[in-house]
């Protein structure tokens, strides 16, 4: 079984995973893994922070030689902008936030754990987590990647530009979406997206979206239907929505088909060559009964706009009860092509914990047999 933690704040030193049952015998691309770090780093609408951070990799336990040994690995993310803020941590002099931001975890959080400063709510609950989730993500695609396992994404709408999507494989849709700033592989909805994120930029707002991440090459019979925790489709849709302001998760085109009669919602299957099948649909997000079925897996997720914004929501200070304005902290404009990279991520993960369910074994050698 696959498992890991996460744990540090976001102003903290660092960031820290551990990885528990990945085989042995692993080759481990820290390169690769810096790569997917930057990739969540970028995206047209990220905050100034981004300029401080340079997120890197070490890897301080379970891998020897740049292979896995079958240990826990640990994996460590140092947060540069620790530098600006360990003084005021130390001394105690950063100010204390008492007016919860509508949207975030501040006041659910402050209630929950009877604490007084918000500010010890957000630094867990901020999206800078997703850092050391996306450095998981990219070693579980590694063990994917030894069994033809791709995954990528791309995305749809930021506000309310909506991208008309080219009718392309989905390594050539991934591909161009690498090259834009919005992750978008419709250039004309990349221009009005862009200029949709100045806008919020210039009047101190935020924008949402909508991202989908695929996975090709996946085996069929991954996930179970015989209890309700091993459903694939379930397992994938927690981890997507896990992912900070995602508040929507669909497999396939889940909405579009709840308005279709039986007769056109379905994939229908047709024979092939030594006993195989084939099919002319996806509309199954390539999940039938919590278990893939060969096609494609096709995730679509809808993330909220940030909550922190220049313009701040009524709230209340909880130290005195009357009304009150949220102190503004640094944030995003939109960091929907962020949310796409990390989705990727917790979808790898999601596949790699299946594959490893599925094929069992302690080394690669092992599960590879």
């Amino acid at each position: 079984m696959l498992r890991f933690l996460t744990a540090g704040e976001s102003h903290g030193p660092c960031l820290t995973a551990i990885i528990e049952g990945l085989p042995s015998g692993l080759t481990l691309d820290l390169d690769a893994i810096n790569h997917d770090l930057a990739r969540r780093q970028s995206g047209y609408g990220r905050n100034y922070r981004q300029k401080i951070e340079h997120d890197q990799v070490e890897i301080l336990s379970g891998m020897v030689y740049g292979r896995t040994i079958g240990a826990p690995l640990t994996i460590q993310i140092i947060n540069r902008d620790w530098e600006n803020w360990k003084d005021r941590w130390a001394s105690g002099s950063l100010t204390k936030l008492t007016v919860p931001r509508p949207g975030h975890a501040d006041y659910a959080g402050m209630v929950k754990y009877d604490l007084e400063d918000a500010r010890l709510i957000l630094e867990r609950a901020s999206a800078r987590e997703t850092a050391a989730r996306v450095a998981v993500g990219a070693v579980a695609r590694q063990l994917l990647k030894i069994y033809n396992i791709a995954i990528g994404s791309y995305v749809s709408d930021i506000g309310d530009i909506h991208a008309n999507i080219p009718n392309l494989p989905y390594p050539e849709l991934w591909a161009l979406a690498e090259a834009s700033e919005v992750r978008c592989p419709d250039s004309k909805a990349e221009t009005e997206m862009k200029r949709s994120i100045d806008h919020a930029r210039r009047t101190g707002n935020s924008l949402g979206g909508i991202f989908i991440v695929a996975a090709t090459g996946v085996p069929v019979g991954l996930g179970s239907h015989v209890q309700w925790d091993r459903r694939l489709d379930a397992r994938m849709a927690a981890a997507v929505i896990s992912i900070q302001a995602v508040k929507g998760v669909e497999i396939g085109p889940a909405f579009e088909i709840a308005r279709l009669p039986g007769s056109q919602a379905h994939d229908a299957i047709y024979p092939a060559d030594n006993n195989r099948i084939y099919r002319l649909t996806n509309r199954a997000g390539g999940i039938e009964g919590g278990i893939s079925n060969g096609e494609p897996i096709v995730i679509r997720a809808a993330m909220k706009p940030i909550s922190t914004i220049a313009e701040p929501y009524n709230s209340v200070d909880l130290t005195t009860g009357h009304p009150a304005k949220p102190q503004y902290q640094r944030s995003d404009y939109c960091a929907v092509p962020s949310a796409a990279v990390i989705g990727e991520a917790v979808v790898a993960w999601t596949l790699a914990c299946a594959l490893v369910e599925k094929y069992g074994g302690d080394s690669i050698g092992e599960m590879t047999r």
